[in-house]
């Protein structure tokens, strides 16, 4: 039988891990919640470049620029994951996702290249034969766009040079406190179907940022005067959009990654005080047992004493 104190040292211990637990939940809910303003305050930018391609998508200008044409050369994947663990299936879910592409378009290890974002996947993929080209790791919560152009510019330049012929990009995208569904994009060539998905994904499905009904959110100026030209505007704004589409890509990835924590250190928590009451409970019935020991030891003496 387990000693009182052997029992009590256990409970004192749960009872610390959940203190530390539920803190842990509370800091990544602020964190979730930072992320998904960040992400809404530049939806606006996204929706109305989003605009400015749809109208001039489909001019001879456009079909020529080289972000919108797929070359050859290998795949390139950007796989969004986390530098910290106590997430639940964060990360997996993301590198089964990545597996399955592979899978679907039956790509060896020799027809990729890869930039990882986030130590796991990187070291995933690296151990596996993969080519790993860029890794970026503790990507912070207070990342900015003009830091993610480091990514950018890379993709556009082994496109331009036919190093790779398309990008595609895999994370966790937010779709409330409690779900979040890994999915993988295509970020080049850019055609405006990407971009119009990227912009509807900002916005949660549920929630208190989650569209109103009756919200339209596809309003559109009737027509453009394009100065200078389309071809200089084209290569303004299609390297800003795919900045953006990574960017927003990232900010999605770090909300799913907090909300994944909080739903896991809460899980933890409440299974601690769980176990914690169990063991309280286990602990007054060997302390009663103990003194009802004592009691028929102490009785049975004194009826031999008589």
């Amino acid at each position: 039988m387990a000693s009182l104190k052997n029992i009590k040292l256990k409970i004192l211990s749960y009872k610390k891990t959940g203190t530390v637990t539920h803190a842990m939940e509370a800091v990544s809910a602020v964190k979730m919640r930072k992320g998904q303003e960040r992400a809404l305050s530049g939806r606006s930018y996204a929706a109305a470049a989003l605009s400015v391609l749809e109208r001039i998508a489909g001019t001879a200008d456009t079909k020529r620029h080289p972000l919108m044409q797929e070359s050859s050369g290998t795949t390139c994947i950007i796989v969004v994951t986390s530098d910290k663990g106590l997430a639940g299936s964060l990360n997996s879910g993301v590198i089964r996702r990545v597996e399955r592409e592979l899978s679907e378009k039956k790509l060896s290890s020799e027809d990729v290249a890869m930039i990882a974002v986030g130590r796991r996947g990187g070291d995933y993929f690296g151990n596996r034969g993969y080519t790993v080209k860029e890794r970026y790791e503790n990507v912070s919560d207070d990342i900015s766009e003009k830091e993610v152009r480091a990514i950018t510019e890379k993709v556009i330049a082994w496109h331009a040079e036919s190093a790779i012929g398309s990008c595609f990009i895999a994370y966790q995208n937010f779709v409330s406190t409690f779900e979040q569904e890994p999915v993988i994009r295509q970020l080049v060539p850019i055609t405006p179907k990407l971009i119009q998905e990227m912009v509807k994904g900002i916005r949660p499905a549920r929630g208190k940022y989650a569209p109103q009904p009756g919200e339209d959110t596809n309003v559109h100026p009737a027509a453009y005067t394009i100065e200078p030209d389309a071809e200089t505007v084209l290569k303004e704004l299609l390297p800003r959009l795919l900045n953006t589409a990574i960017f927003h890509s990232l900010l999605e990835a770090k909300a799913s990654e907090h909300s994944a924590r909080r739903v896991a250190m809460k899980s933890a928590t409440d299974k601690a005080k769980e176990m914690a009451h169990i063991l309280t409970r286990k602990f007054n019935k060997v302390r009663q047992a103990a003194i009802t020991r004592e009691v028929s030891e102490i009785t049975s003496g004194i009826e031999a004493m008589r």
